[in-house]
């Protein structure tokens, strides 16, 4: 099943390539060489991403992002450049 149409990012792809050394959902999509773009997928890639993180008695932890911005935003651009 699509979980990004965006992306064409199918369930079955996300959970091959999630394992318990993702710690947010923005390093899952970085790995995937993809962004979000409606964000309409986020909740789906974080649930997938729980999942496989119980299942290895992990958790995304406190670096997991807050929220859909947190991944579409440009990185900050140091001073002077």
């Amino acid at each position: 099943m699509y979980i990004c149409i965006c992306n064409g990012l199918t369930d079955r792809k996300a959970r091959s390539k999630s394992n318990s050394s993702f710690y947010s959902v923005a390093e899952f999509y970085r790995a995937m060489g993809v962004k979000p773009k409606c964000g309409k997928c986020i909740p789906a890639v974080r649930e997938i991403l729980e999942s496989a993180a119980g299942e290895n008695g992990a958790g995304l932890g406190s670096r997991e992002l807050a929220s859909p911005a947190e991944l579409i935003a440009p990185p900050a651009c140091p001073a002077g450049h």
